[in-house]
């Protein structure tokens, strides 16, 4: 879910059992209906985020959306339409999802639906080139309508607000309108041969009919309509074409407002907000994600990840940042926080095997790549500003960074050596050879400049690159080197290998000191070309990435499996286990396979079928002869693998990271979703609140209520008869949700009074029980903190002058006293500041 207003995004905590097909929120925003490609739906509470009821609609769904009034949810169901009726919330009492009537008659699959203003009738696009028109419940005098007169699939049609007039729009770039007319207006006669028959002086009923009144087209030099959405109270029409140009439309004249091209590929997705002001797109095939608001002409939100596999990860050195790198050959930064792509940089020109932050500078990002380049990235001015080559092109496939950040090191894959570089002027500085296979893993000693490598001729080296002599010694393994990560300290490496075990190695004492057995642990699920079960599979028992915790006692390993786990070093013991997907359209997610999806030609899933498919950029293969990989987006093709390329510890220690095949997934401490008993109030009331405060005394419950009925003056009266004594319990026990709001008001109450015990109290109470949380998320509260320092500053510079101007009228009146006693008016004023002063402060 991405927040436009606040530019974060989150991922709910539950998913479907494959990929979504089609989603739809409810009117009211209460309600979210989630189904995917098999027809297996959720029902959430999207306030809450919970599930509420799971729903099969037993075959693949091409539409659905909630009745304007929500009291029904239309589906398209092959070729039928179902109504079923929304759960309410009105007595605080829920029942499932209803079967409400099924309207049948279509010769192909319906495409979409769509409601009328009044939520009583439907009109539908199918597949057989017809717009068919419905009503929810049977009404007396009403039949259903059957539109005809396009000449491809009907992708879109919708009713105008007065719901007098029906768009629709084919798929080969044709808008008709239609009108409902009598036929009074169509032909000369007033009353047809079969009207009704009506008593005496009652006026005749005129019948009517939907009538094709204009044809329209886009004209986008032959390319089809994909998606396309219609904005009824502002008469927009958006489409979206094969060619990855979009068009505004204003109807029913017909004027074309822009037309602007997105995308390399075709726009699968198009939805217009609310209000009629942005426009979202989306395609599929790029992963992009773009918000425009078309009256400035400017984007809101842009994004995109990799395009293929993320094959790595770096966290920056304040945990801020995440940067990845892919097999699209790009190098893209996220911001944890935000959950937002932004930068990329697409200097490499081949797939992107290792990332890494340098130590000391974190606005430096170091890169290597299958394209012979080792690439250096500013991220004050996002731009390249060094490229690290070899005297003869090789294939980097790993990257280290030395503490100080003066000395980057890559391993080939192909010439087995390691190559040196200074950063400051990019110059070769040495070439380190000795392994007799492809380098796997490098890493340098977080304390000393010692560097580990790691290769597949199942030897492990350490090399002194900053003495005179810079042999290596070997440690050697039973099988292949795959990870390798060295612990906080620098005394301990962990080695992962080919056969699923995690060797420890003092590296001072040159001895192996523990090992952990995982390979039953991150064995995954069979897959569907496999000839042995999972359990007998050695494919996928081993892991591919490593990495320590900050203290050092637990490791984290990721492999080619749906796994995860977390092992604690010194007993050598899994603590947990983590899944990073359930989504059964990944291959190797299942244990067992069904032998019904066995046929005479191999497995069903991995049967391709795109040459049935009715457009013929879906049917063309542009994919070299004997290639798997393919693209992604394709998953009935492609099969995917659930499998974790690369995980990372962030250097708090309270969040990690995954490059997966379902993407960056980062795990928390704390940002779960927190249960708050607050939620669960349903009468919150002025009257309450102060009840609240005045008779049972619950200052925290009252403060609560008071932020979530926004009433400043409510917020006010609780703030001031809070006694002072209660500040620290109740801060204490306000939930992490309210902190923003607290933080504000208090910011405010600052500028307008001057209660400077109270509101240091607040204050004081606010950074001790909820400083590290605040510390971690610094950019989210950057200005709720800054207007708190000004706020304090304030008080400060007041606090000062009335002191200042105290100490001048008691040294005024003390002067004033002595001349009155015939004393001596310095000897006075001189013991006032030694004795009083010292008391006063």
């Amino acid at each position: 879910m991405i927040s436009i207003h606040s530019d974060k995004s989150y991922t709910m905590a539950f998913e479907n059992r494959k990929n979504i097909e089609r989603i739809a929120l409810s009117p009211s925003g209460k309600l979210l209906l989630s189904i995917d490609e098999d027809g297996r739906g959720l029902l959430i509470n999207f306030h809450l985020q919970t599930i509420l009821h799971r729903q099969s609609f037993k075959t693949k769904i091409k539409d659905a959306q909630f009745s304007p009034d929500g009291q029904f949810i239309a589906i398209t169901h092959g070729k039928q339409i179902q109504f079923w009726r929304t759960p309410g919330f009105h007595n605080m009492e829920f029942a499932p999802m209803v079967l409400h009537r099924t309207l049948a008659g279509s010769f192909d699959d319906v495409l979409s639906i769509k409601w009328s203003p009044d939520s009583k009738f439907v009109v539908c696009g199918c597949k057989d080139m017809t717009v068919r028109v419905c009503s929810t419940d049977p009404i007396e005098g009403f039949e259903p309508s059957i539109l005809t007169g396009h000449r491809e699939a009907v992708m879109g049609a919708w009713f105008s607000i007065d719901a007098q007039t029906i768009y629709s729009v084919s798929k080969d770039g044709s808008l008709f309108v239609w009108k409902y007319k009598t036929l009074e207006s169509i032909s000369s006669q007033t009353v047809a041969p079969d009207a009704k028959k009506r008593k005496k002086g009652e006026p005749a009923e005129p019948l009517r009919k939907w009538v094709l009144t204009n044809r329209h087209y886009f004209n986008q030099n032959h390319a089809k309509v994909v998606s396309c959405d219609f904005h009824a109270s502002s008469n927009l029409l958006v489409v979206g074409f094969t060619s990855g140009v979009f068009g505004i439309w204003e109807l029913p004249d017909f004027i074309n407002i822009h037309t602007l091209s997105i995308s390399q590929k075709k726009v699968d997705a198009v939805t217009i907000s609310p209000s009629g002001e942005w426009l979202a797109f989306g395609s599929s095939r790029l992963g992009q994600l773009l918000v425009w608001e078309w009256k400035s002409e400017s984007y809101v939100l842009k994004q995109q990840g990799h395009n293929h596999e993320m094959n790595c990860l770096s966290y920056s050195p304040d945990g801020q940042y995440v940067v990845t790198g892919g097999d699209d050959g790009k190098v893209k930064l996220w911001n944890t926080q935000t959950g937002f792509c932004f930068v990329t940089f697409p200097e490499h020109s081949a797939s992107i095997q290792a990332v890494e932050f340098s130590k000391r500078k974190a606005n430096v990002v170091f890169s290597a790549s299958l394209d012979g380049t080792v690439r250096a990235f500013d991220l004050v001015r996002y731009r390249n500003f060094r490229t690290f080559t070899s005297p003869t092109h090789v294939q980097f496939g790993c990257i280290a960074v030395d503490p100080s950040g003066d000395v980057v090191c890559a391993g080939s894959v192909d010439t087995f050596e390691v190559f040196m570089w200074s950063v400051q002027t990019g110059q070769l500085l040495e070439v380190l050879s000795g392994h007799t296979g492809p380098v796997s893993c490098l890493a340098f000693s977080p304390i000393e400049g010692r560097l580990v490598s790691g290769s597949w001729d199942r030897s492990l080296r350490t090399w002194n690159l900053f003495n005179r002599d810079s042999s290596s010694e070997p440690f050697t393994h039973q099988s292949e080197i795959l990870a390798l990560a060295y612990r906080g300290d620098g005394k301990e490496v962990a080695v992962a290998t080919l056969d699923g075990q995690i060797t420890i190695w003092d590296v001072e004492l040159h001895r192996q000191v523990g090992t952990i057995e995982g390979k039953k642990d991150v064995g995954g699920g069979r897959k569907v070309g496999d000839r042995v079960t999972a359990a007998n599979n050695s494919n996928s028992k081993y892991f591919t990435s490593l990495c320590y915790t900050v203290d050092g006692s637990c490791l984290l390993a990721g492999g080619n499996s749906k796994y995860v786990c977390i092992y604690d070093v010194k007993a050598a013991t899994l603590l947990r286990k983590f899944q990073i997907s359930h989504n059964l359209s990944l291959d190797g997610m299942h244990v067992e396979l069904d032998s019904r999806n066995m046929t005479e030609a191999g497995p069903r899933e991995l049967i391709d079928d795109t040459g049935d498919m009715s457009d013929i950029e879906d049917r063309r293969d542009d994919s070299l002869p004997g290639a798997k990989k393919g693209d992604l987006s394709l998953r009935s093709k492609t099969r995917p693998e659930a499998r974790t390329k690369c995980v990372r510890f962030a250097p708090s220690g309270r969040t990690w990271a995954a490059a997966s095949t379902e993407g960056l997934l980062l795990y928390s401490l704390d940002d779960a979703i927190m249960f708050d008993p607050f939620d669960l109030e349903i009468d919150i009331t002025p009257e309450s609140i102060l009840a609240a405060v005045d008779e049972t005394k619950e200052y925290l419950r009252a403060l609560v209520m008071s932020f979530r009925l926004g009433e400043k003056s409510i917020t006010k009266a609780v703030f001031e008869r809070t006694p002072v004594a209660s500040v620290n319990v109740i801060v204490k026990g306000l939930p992490h949700k309210y902190l923003e709001k607290l933080i504000k008001f208090l910011v405010e109450r600052m500028d307008t009074t001057q209660s400077v015990q109270l509101n240091l109290t607040w204050s004081l109470g606010i950074l001790r029980f909820h400083g590290q949380y605040l510390k971690d998320r610094s950019q989210e509260f950057a200005g709720p903190l800054r207007g708190l320092v000004k706020g304090i500053s304030k008080l400060q510079d007041v606090l000062a002058k009335v002191t200042n101007g105290n100490i001048n009228s008691l040294r005024y009146l003390t002067c004033q006293m002595a001349l009155a006693e015939k004393g001596t008016p310095k000897t006075v004023a001189t013991t006032l500041d030694k004795v009083v002063m010292e008391e006063l402060f």
